[in-house]
């Protein structure tokens, strides 16, 4: 022990490590993503603050930005302007137009009011619409140049977006090659949304590394996503919370009518990855309001899985998602001291972590606390 080091008496209390979220949208400042994404980026900046520091008070002490996290924010919070967990982030989503990150409505034209990228792709701060695969290439380079860890690409329709199907795949071939290639040589990844077992499938086969929801998988498709390598993040949360409270807070019945679909498919999807030995990740993929409810991933996976994967999944395998094994995750000499001290034990009672502001004594980020709340 170092000459001068202090002792800290956990008083029979859980030491753990930090635990990470892999799917979040620090910027998702609403329901209606197409309201949100238009936002002054001063209210933006505002939100993204207030979400990152609930996310550091519930023990969350690293989340993966899937949509809209940027270089600015990042600095911010290494520069201790806010509050918050260490981000890493992938920029702007690519999306084909009329796809899951096409948020205008199937009424709205192209014009001039809209913010055109160089390459004459529509985009706005969560998306960037890029079709063929010279405009890929291009959009991938454009974010990496921007710091991004990885690229996330829009392979399937989504629950929020207004003109796309739930099942379709999204993107070709093609497409999808070119971002899978331009991210691997530049030793980054690609992760993608993904809802249908068919979009899943191609999408492994062609080289993506991370699932992102994977919620219709079938048995056949998470053997092979095993096989491969790859990793699917579910996200539990967010399709409960807009199940139990979407119509209230004025969901499109169109939009709705996807959810239940959703809803309908995702405990039978993680006992399938489950049982074929996929690597899940934890997200929670929550947006406006509802990001209070990002710790009750952890009891609805419960309903399927056991503590201790689920604890793995929101530490250790998100670490390895990250690429950031030994670091993150993991308590351990030359890792970084993300440390949680916690009333009651979480592998025998996993929703510990849910009651947070009751269970946290500790939250400690990269060697500093956050809170310190022991006698």
């Amino acid at each position: 022990m170092p000459v001068g080091a202090e002792v800290i008496d956990c008083a029979g209390r859980v030491l753990m490590p930090g635990l990470i979220d892999a799917h979040v949208h620090v910027y998702g400042a609403g329901l209606d993503v197409s309201k949100a994404v238009k936002r002054p980026g001063t209210y933006l900046a505002h939100y993204a603050a207030r979400f990152l520091g609930g996310c550091l008070n519930r023990g969350f002490t690293t989340v993966r930005d899937v949509g809209g996290g940027d270089v600015g924010l990042a600095t911010a919070l290494l520069d201790g302007l806010l509050q918050g967990p260490r981000l890493i982030y992938g920029g702007r989503v690519l999306s084909q137009t009329g796809g899951h990150g096409d948020m205008r409505p199937g009424d709205h034209d192209l014009d001039a009011a809209h913010a055109m990228c160089g390459c004459a792709s529509h985009m706005d701060g969560l998306a960037v619409l890029a079709d063929g695969a010279d405009a890929v290439r291009r959009a991938v380079r454009e974010e990496l140049r921007r710091g991004a860890s990885h690229i996330k690409i829009m392979a399937s329709g989504g629950v929020v977006s207004p003109t796309d199907p739930l099942d379709c795949s999204q993107y070709s071939d093609d497409e999808v090659r070119a971002a899978v290639d331009e991210a691997t040589r530049m030793d980054k990844y690609v992760a993608a949304h993904c809802h249908p077992t068919a979009a899943i499938r191609r999408c492994v086969e062609l080289g993506v590394r991370s699932i992102e929801h994977g919620t219709m998988i079938d048995a056949s498709t998470a053997a092979l996503v095993a096989e491969r390598n790859a990793f699917v993040v579910p996200t539990m949360a967010i399709q409960h919370a807009l199940h139990a409270h979407g119509r209230r807070m004025g969901m499109p019945e169109a939009n709705l009518a996807k959810m239940e679909r959703v809803v309908a498919a995702t405990m039978q999807g993680l006992d399938i990855m489950h049982r074929a030995g996929v690597s899940m990740g934890f997200g929670t993929d929550l947006l406006g309001a509802l990001c209070d409810l990002q710790s009750t991933e952890f009891t609805l996976r419960a309903r399927v899985l056991p503590a201790i994967e689920i604890l793995r999944s929101a530490c250790t395998v998100n670490a390895r998602l990250l690429r950031q094994e030994g670091r993150l995750g993991c308590i351990r000499p030359g890792a970084c001291a993300d440390l949680l001290v916690v009333e009651g034990n979480p592998l025998r009672d996993i929703s510990v972590l849910e009651r947070s502001d009751e269970t946290l004594r500790v939250v400690m980020v990269a060697g500093r606390f956050h809170k310190r709340a022991l006698p």
